[in-house]
């Protein structure tokens, strides 16, 4: 670690009269460089460090013993959340607030008598703020005197100090911004954490457990061939009502936040490009995918997920409403901070079932500012549902806590990766593979095939293979989605489906030449269907809403036909008696026909 004369240094100017008047230096008429040795001669007095610690409250002692047996340093989120926050002030607010002698936590009490200082280190999240003691100051401190001073002092228990940490930190530190710069070597998170305040332990006994399954490739299939045909357009990044009335009742989780995330797969994977603000499919990629089995494709999602910088998890937290543009939010990249939570489940979490709650409470006391670049909590803006905005470490739990909540039971659990329960979850096979605990599972899929039916109905199971479904799809009318309990997909081979094929270039060829590796010969139905459709569209019908004109006799309806006021509002015949009239004329031909004296009656129109 630095020492007192170099943290002095490296100190802002306004600090140093304060610390000259805790510690008793005399400064007056010396320059701040001058100032700065006879504070750290001060600082560095035995006599005068015992006395400085002996006015500490028990509290403030607590804090000192364990920032010195965390190697000397804690990073500032984590010692915020024990002991406050520390108020960073000018000249002008140091002679008017006196923190050093109204502090307002106990934190800010050992800043200002110049115990504990700021610095850095570097993380796998970025620069991240610590709070450290100088190593000259710490060999001085008292560290084992207690408040009671009529007690004889108990011996040092060396067990509480990290040596390795100290033993790995930097000769020569990198000195930016005036803070201290340290190499973070106990980012290692194979390493256990110093005196942990959380340890995961395994549960006997799970409320309402969800084993996690593989269903996020089979509605990944359906998206992608309803993009393929679709191309809809996105509104606000995501699918629109029509859309999703289309879509949803296809899918076998009927989730609309699970479907946003795999929208956001589908990008992460470039199966799925958003060009000029429509969803459409890459088919390079996605052939690729489709090609693969169904444990490929679940490890391809999955690490897709966890390389991702376009899925941001935050921004899908339930009851959270970021402002994507405002303060460094858009600076924000989901990536670090999910490998982290990652790390920690694969280093520190039991075989079997644990605690969500302990997790959380784990990530916050050891890895505090896991999404926060430089430990910053300000410079986020993030409302509730009430409105409130949710700023500073005080909201850690509102969310950095909820995102992690939203990490364990949505994504993790959606990919098949945790199985989860009241308060509970615990990793699959497919999670403990990708953590690296475990080689991925990779077993061999299940051959099913399709069933045609005489009438052209298709059924498809899960177990066939995603490829053969997503073709069906492009060809067939979509009737019913199947189910996890063994219910087959639902499609139809008829003139409208084979009308829409020829939209994608899919012909009655290869419609054909798929169907005969199913059933061969073809239902008759099914040959007589797709030969009358060889040429195109060669038998078609269309429907029209038209109104009925009734007379009461052959001779009112000829008159009808005859005047060329009221002939030119008919149409078809309909033997003596009725005419066909179009939908939007007959207001013009009841007018028509009271003028020529023709009483009319309207009956349901």
């Amino acid at each position: 670690m630095s020492s007192v004369l170099r943290t002095l240094r490296e100190s802002d100017a306004s600090l140093i009269p304060v610390l000259a008047e805790v510690w008793g230096a005399r400064i007056d008429g010396l320059d701040n460089a001058k100032a700065v040795e006879a504070v750290s001669k001060a600082m560095l007095d035995s006599a005068r460090a015992e006395a400085i610690w002996d006015t500490l409250s028990d509290r403030e002692r607590g804090a000192m013993q364990m920032i010195a047996s965390s190697g000397s340093k804690m990073q500032e989120a984590k010692f915020a959340i024990l002991y406050g926050k520390i108020r960073q002030m000018g000249k002008g607010q140091i002679e008017q607030e006196k923190p050093h002698l109204n502090p307002q936590s106990a934190a800010e009490s050992l800043f200002y008598k110049g115990l504990i200082a700021k610095g850095y280190e570097n993380a796998e999240t970025g620069a991240r703020t610590i709070l450290y003691v100088p190593d000259d100051l710490l060999r001085v401190l008292p560290l084992k005197k207690t408040s009671y001073a009529d007690l004889a002092d108990e011996p040092l228990d060396e067990s509480e100090f990290d040596d390795e940490d100290e033993d790995e930190a930097p000769d020569t530190p990198q000195q930016v911004f005036g803070k201290r710069s340290i190499d973070s070597e106990d980012d290692d998170l194979s390493a256990p954490a110093v005196n942990a305040a959380v340890e995961l332990e395994t549960l006997t006994h799970v409320n309402n457990p969800r084993s996690a399954d593989t269903s996020i490739v089979d509605d990944m299939t359906t998206l992608l061939a309803y993009l393929q045909m679709n191309a809809p357009l996105l509104e606000n990044h995501f699918l629109s009502k029509q859309d999703l009335d289309a879509l949803m009742p296809h899918l076998l989780i009927d989730d609309r936040a699970r479907l946003s995330f795999l929208l956001g797969l589908g990008v992460s994977t470039r199966m799925i490009d958003v060009i000029g603000g429509r969803a459409q499919t890459n088919r390079v990629e996605l052939r690729r995918w489709l090609g693969g089995t169904r444990s490929e494709q679940v490890k391809r999602l999955a690490d897709a997920w966890r390389e991702s910088e376009a899925y941001v998890d935050l921004w899908h937290v339930p009851g959270l409403i970021v402002e994507r543009e405002a303060g460094t939010m858009n600076l924000y990249n989901p990536q670090p901070a999910r490998e982290t939570v990652l790390q920690v489940m694969k280093k520190q979490t039991p075989p079997g079932w644990w605690s969500i709650e302990d997790f959380i409470l784990l990530m916050r006391e050891e890895h505090t500012d896991f999404q926060r670049p430089n430990s910053d909590f300000d410079s986020w803006y993030i409302r509730n549902q009430a409105g409130d905005y949710l700023t500073g470490i005080e909201s850690w739990d509102a969310v950095d806590g909820a995102l992690l909540e939203y990490v364990i039971m949505g994504p993790m659990h959606w990919l098949g990766l945790l199985d989860v329960g009241v308060n509970a979850a615990r990793l699959t096979a497919y999670g403990r593979g990708f953590l690296g605990l475990t080689p991925f599972p990779n077993p061999a899929d299940p051959q099913d095939k399709i069933e045609l039916r005489p009438d052209g109905t298709l059924l498809v199971s899960r177990k066939v293979s995603r490829m053969d479904r997503f073709q069906v799809a492009r060809f067939a009318v979509w009737v019913t989605a199947g189910d996890l309990g063994g219910k087959p997909y639902t499609y139809k081979v008829d003139a409208m489906s084979i009308n829409r094929a020829a939209g994608q270039g899919i012909d009655t060829g290869h419609i054909g030449t798929f169907l005969s590796k199913i059933a061969n010969p073809l239902p008759t139905a099914v040959q007589r269907l797709l030969s009358s459709w060889q040429g195109g569209a060669v038998a078609s019908v269309t429907f029209e809403q038209v109104v009925i004109v009734r007379s009461t006799s052959k001779e009112i309806l000829d008159q009808i036909y005859d005047e060329p006021a009221t002939r030119r509002f008919l149409g078809a015949r309909l033997g003596d008696l009725a005419a066909i009239i179009r939908a939007d004329q007959w207001a013009d031909l009841r007018d028509a026909l009271g003028e020529a004296g023709i009483q009319v009656e309207i009956i349901g129109v």
